[in-house]
């Protein structure tokens, strides 16, 4: 089942990003978190305390939805980091 809306919504063609090396269907035009979320990756990270840390704010004001990009040298938030066709995202507390 999809989770994104697809009644009356045109979109590019799908590309494929990579989370932790699996292919997730995104579309270009779309942020990183977006399509992490339709995939079906809610937690980013966790607290000092272990706590699992989601998405909050969705438009770059807290922290809570930094990844890893490319070679793991490059921490973004993945609400302002857009889709491209192979991008790789690591997700630290997500398999």
């Amino acid at each position: 089942m999809s989770r994104r809306i697809t009644l009356g919504v045109v979109r590019p063609a799908a590309v494929n990003i990579f989370v932790n090396g699996k292919a997730v269907e995104a579309y270009e035009g779309e942020s990183v978190l977006t399509a992490l979320m339709a995939g079906g990756v809610l937690v980013m990270s966790r607290d000092s305390f272990g706590r699992m840390r989601a998405p909050f704010c969705n438009m770059g004001v807290c922290f809570d939805c930094m990844v890893e990009v490319e070679d793991g040298s490059s921490r973004v938030r993945a609400c302002l980091t857009p889709v491209r066709a192979g991008l790789r995202v690591i997700v630290p507390d997500h398999n």
